[in-house]
């Protein structure tokens, strides 16, 4: 089942993004799997599958063939973890003290209170708490629906538990389903047809890709195409931290700050823009826009531009702007609730790994080879947008009859590992091997995970 499960994956996900493009040999290898009632791993070897065969169409361009891609279920498991082992430290907790799972008057509620600011705006609400003990019986006293509105309308982050069932006639759920997984918009003729070499040995090499993308899905997704050789500069503004995550996804990127309410700072961003052969960014729906920085006003600072765009809950509907990260997506569409359903468990049951995040990570990068392939072609750019609950969607289209049980996939070890370490600025580390090897061709980072903020804002020189 579990094979079948993949190649089924595999292929739709394809189809969906290069529908008419020629599909690369792939070949699985590993093993090993989550427990879940959704196919987790098999989600994992997928994209992984389709992140690879969009490098191999890429090349193709160049080379006219497609070179062979090779994906291990161990290691793209893994990768849906964390890729990092430190040795003689340990990477800070993913969580905050507030942030989880609490039942209501009603049923459950996830808050979610890893940013400062999503924290102040849950003890506003509900009073000052210094860990979930003390939290919890205030929860109880609520309505979770009630309670979410509120939280959400203070600009923080929740979500009430709801079923699949409730999800799909929910009006999001409604939207989010007829929306394709890649929302894809090809931009007006015009741009120069670039000179891109593509060696195999570094496919991305000279290429630009300006990150404004946080937690998960879009660092992982920027850290893959550094892994193969792209220039990523990753912009946050001031203040914003992610000291459970820079270790892991910031491996072959440059981070700068700039503030883009600041005259000077805009200037930068709009040189840098027009230097960038492709932009990811995770602001939700009309940020940018806000800024001045909208769909028009992108392309004309960069014409051909392949810009990448994500978002919780989808490019439609009444929650189009609303924040989210996976673990609110996975309570909100019927993820948590089904776990919880097919064990009988006594609290909501969600995936064993950011499964959403990564998964839609990968395809954002699978999206962005897609369009610079476009880019040679035809000498345009293209937007594509995505969501975290239209990746729920396709997981939850391929779940098993029943929870499929089973020892969960064995923690990475120093076999997993390149025999490089890493020299971080936390610490030595091992990074694991990439899930995904193409013939000629090697994800790998020539630069070590770094902090937020470390760098200047600039490209380097052509």
């Amino acid at each position: 089942m579990p094979e079948t499960l993949t190649s089924a994956l595999l292929e739709t996900l394809w189809q969906q993004l290069a529908p008419q493009g020629a599909a690369a040999p792939l070949h699985f290898t590993g093993d090993g799997r989550y427990p879940s009632l959704f196919p987790v791993s098999e989600l994992a070897q997928a994209s992984f599958g389709v992140l690879g065969r969009a490098l191999s169409a890429l090349l193709a361009e160049r080379h006219g063939t497609l070179a062979p891609v090779q994906v291990d279920r161990r290691l793209a498991s893994l990768w849906f973890g964390t890729t990092l082992l430190p040795h003689g430290w340990a990477l800070p907790a993913a969580w905050d003290a507030l942030a989880g799972d609490y039942p209501t008057a009603d049923g459950w509620i996830r808050l979610h209170t890893n940013a400062p600011h999503h924290r102040r705006v849950v003890e506003a609400l509900l009073g000052a708490a210094a860990d979930r003990a003390t939290l919890a019986p205030r929860v109880a006293a609520c309505r979770n629906a009630e309670l979410e509105a509120e939280i959400v309308a203070a600009g923080g982050c929740a979500a009430r538990m709801m079923t699949e069932a409730q999800w799909q006639q929910h009006p999001q759920g409604q939207a989010v389903a007829q929306d394709p997984l890649f929302l894809w918009q090809p931009h007006a003729a015009g741009a120069d047809r670039p000179h891109w070499a593509l060696p195999r040995a570094r496919p991305l090499k000279g290429i630009r890709v300006l990150d404004l993308t946080r937690i998960i899905a879009g660092p992982a997704a920027t850290r893959a195409l550094a892994g193969f050789g792209a220039e990523v500069l990753r912009i946050d503004p001031p203040g914003w931290e992610e000291p459970s995550m820079e270790p892991d996804v910031t491996a072959g990127k440059r981070c700068a700050r700039l503030d883009l309410h600041h005259p000077q700072d805009r200037a930068t961003f709009e040189q840098l823009l027009a230097g960038a052969d492709v932009l990811v960014h995770g602001y939700r729906a009309g940020a940018l826009e806000k800024l001045g920085y909208g769909e028009a006003q992108r392309q004309a600072l960069s014409p051909g531009l392949v810009d990448v765009s994500l978002n919780a809950y989808g490019w439609h509907g009444p929650w189009r702007e609303r924040r989210g990260f996976d673990s609110l997506v996975q309570m909100s569409c019927g993820i948590a609730a089904g776990g919880m359903e097919s064990l009988q468990a006594p609290a909501p049951r969600p995936l064993p790994v950011q499964a959403l995040d990564h998964a839609t990570g990968c395809l954002m990068a699978a999206a962005v080879l897609h369009g610079l392939a476009e880019r040679l072609r035809h000498g345009r750019g293209c937007s594509v947008r995505m969501s975290l609950a239209r990746t729920a969607r396709e997981l939850a289209a391929h779940r098993y009859p029943a929870f499929l049980a089973g020892e969960p996939v064995p923690p990475a070890t120093r076999r997993d590992c390149r025999d490089t370490l890493e020299l971080t600025a936390w610490g030595v580390a091992s990074r694991l091997y990439a899930p995904v090897t193409l013939d000629g061709t090697a994800m790998l980072w020539h630069t070590p995970a770094r902090p937020l903020g470390r760098d200047l804002p600039v490209w380097s020189a052509r």
